[in-house]
């Protein structure tokens, strides 16, 4: 992996966690929050979508993969945080 594909993977966790957050909570989670939010959940959506049969190949296809983990990834949260 090249520096340029790292640049571009933390930015499409940045902005897949701010996405996640806003559709979530309203609020994002500041800049480390988004990009750790958006980097587990582009390996949650990864797999959903896998197991589903489909895979991101486009960089939009990687963005709505990366926001639904992260929004399934922040619903698993707050389940457990009720609990």
């Amino acid at each position: 992996m090249s520096i340029l594909n790292l640049v571009i993977f933390l930015m499409i966790g940045a902005l897949a966690g701010w996405i996640a957050g806003a559709l979530t909570r309203g609020s994002g989670f500041g800049l480390i929050g988004n990009i750790i939010v958006g980097v587990v959940g582009a390996v949650v959506g990864a797999a959903v979508f896998g197991l589903l049969g489909f895979t991101a190949v486009t960089l939009i296809g990687q963005i709505v993969s990366a926001v639904v983990g992260a929004v399934v990834l922040l619903g698993i949260i707050r389940i457990i945080k009720k609990a």
